[in-house]
């Protein structure tokens, strides 16, 4: 498999080229052409070039365009879940998944394209005051590896539907199957509508942050390199949009029903690998059930089957590369040294057919307190960490105790659940089930988990501004 840069509707050859391995085996999947920053400026350029003609364009094309690569997505979903799981290692079901809901992200924005409507605003009646959105013009977007289709479709559908032009960074890490749709849209849009350029994030991300002729970014990554993305886009006072880390809470009360609640927690932390922003990483069970339901999700962990996602009896692949593996055992090795308790997993599997991927045993660690760094860090790897709490109240101080505010999941059967999700200050916080997205739903963090939402009918508000016109029907009078 091998891509070159997508510029101005055409494939753009580079000198140097980004190598894609496959984390669980170290094969060779295929190689993207490296942009630079020249090559990115060339990319912004077009993009440019074309925004108000595409501004202009009948929403019944727009609507078209992405129509199409919903249905071709769908068409070729097998190969494309196929490539998914080759670059990320992530299981099959996972990546059939994350697939399905791509192409529901273009079918959704397909269908919003002639729903972008003003207002009119009540005035005296020699006025009319109405309101339109229209489209910031060149959006930037910096796509995750975790999950490089879904995440990076949420944006660029949005964007073109609403009207803008993009220009897309895949992630270094995993651009194939980014630039795989990516091909799809090139070749259903005019060109410079989209432009599709990997690279590394220090050249290619810089230089679109930077740039005074990008009119709103998005970005999702982790918290500290969107601190520099925001920081770049202040000296511009570009809008930019920036999902972030997360250290999502997984509440269990009393009265949960406990089987549910430890199939939705084993898969809420272990699926994708941990390798996920909304992963219920801390485990805050009431002292009550503490006990019945931590032996459950340890029972349920330890049948967890590692291995090359592309076999169907995988449940958890590998974590994305060496330096990832490395960063994770040493969260376990601290937590243990702050006093926790590895109830099962903790290290490498000693699988012979696994010792050339980037494999992670599926962790639980008892005896966590909210102070530790495992619970105050994001991980983003297969660590699970559990924290006892007496009561609903305390619960809720102790998930609110986070820098992150992505996502939190609540188990209980109380008629007053809702109460206690309204005094969550998470971005997403879901009842009797882990995280989930939805295309019509929007998504976003609190606190240092982002700024901004895309999804759902706010993916348009993301990616529009609003104007207000004035008319004056009567003569001015004397100054």
């Amino acid at each position: 498999m091998r891509y070159e840069l997508l510029i101005d509707g055409r494939s753009t050859q580079t000198d140097e080229r980004l190598s894609v391995e496959n984390p669980a085996t170290g094969a060779e999947v295929g190689s993207v052409a490296r942009a630079d920053a020249a090559a990115t400026e060339r990319a912004i350029e077009a993009a440019a070039r074309e925004a108000q003609s595409w501004r202009e364009t009948d929403p019944t094309e727009r609507e078209r365009a992405l129509l199409a690569v919903a249905e071709a997505i769908e068409a070729d979903a097998d190969a494309l879940a196929h490539l998914l799981v080759e670059e990320t290692g992530k299981c099959r079901a996972t990546a059939e998944g994350e697939v399905a809901e791509t192409a529901q992200q273009f079918r959704f924005y397909a269908g919003v394209v002639d729903k972008v409507r003003g207002d009119t605003v009540p005035t005296p009646s020699s006025r009319l005051n109405y309101t339109k959105r229209v489209p910031y013009g060149v959006t930037a977007h910096v796509v995750p590896w975790n999950y490089p289709l879904l995440l990076g479709s949420r944006g660029i559908a949005a964007a073109l539907a609403t009207g803008n032009t993009a220009v897309v960074k895949p992630p270094s890490q995993a651009p194939l199957s980014t630039m795989w749709y990516g091909q799809l849209l090139v070749e259903e849009l005019p060109d410079g509508v989209v432009n599709f350029v990997p690279g590394p994030g220090s050249e290619v991300g810089a230089t679109l942050t930077e740039s005074r002729d990008v009119d709103a970014i998005t970005f999702t990554g982790s918290t500290s390199v969107g601190q520099r993305v925001l920081e770049a886009a202040a000296a511009n006072i570009t809008p930019a949009d920036v999902e972030l880390g997360g250290k999502a809470p997984a509440i269990v009360l009393p009265d949960a029903d406990l089987e549910n609640a430890a199939r939705g927690i084993v898969t809420g932390i272990f699926s994708n690998s941990g390798q996920n922003c909304v992963a219920t990483s801390r485990l805050l069970v009431h002292e009550a059930v503490h006990d019945d339901l931590v032996d459950r999700v340890v029972e349920l962990t330890e049948e967890l089957e590692l291995g090359v996602g592309s076999d169907p009896e995988t449940d958890m692949g590998p974590v994305i590369s060496a330096e990832a593996k490395a960063d994770i055992l040493s969260y376990v090795d601290a937590a243990v040294n702050e006093g926790a308790t590895v109830l099962t997993g903790g290290g490498e599997p000693d699988a012979p057919d696994l010792q050339d991927g980037h494999f992670v045993e599926p962790t639980v660690l008892g005896g966590v307190t909210n102070d530790m760094q495992v619970a105050q860090e994001e991980i983003f790897g297969p660590v699970l960490s559990v924290i006892s709490i007496s009561s609903a109240e305390e619960a809720v101080e102790v998930a609110n105790d986070s820098p992150f505010g992505l996502a939190a999941c609540l188990w209980t059967e109380r008629l007053d659940a809702t109460k206690l999700a309204d005094r969550l200050d998470h971005g997403l916080v879901t009842v009797n089930t882990f995280p989930v997205s939805m295309p019509q739903s929007p998504w976003g963090g609190n606190k240092e988990s982002g700024i901004g939402r895309e999804g759902g009918l706010e993916g348009v508000e993301a990616f529009t501004t609003v104007d207000s016109v004035v008319i004056e029907y009567d003569d001015m009078s004397e100054p």
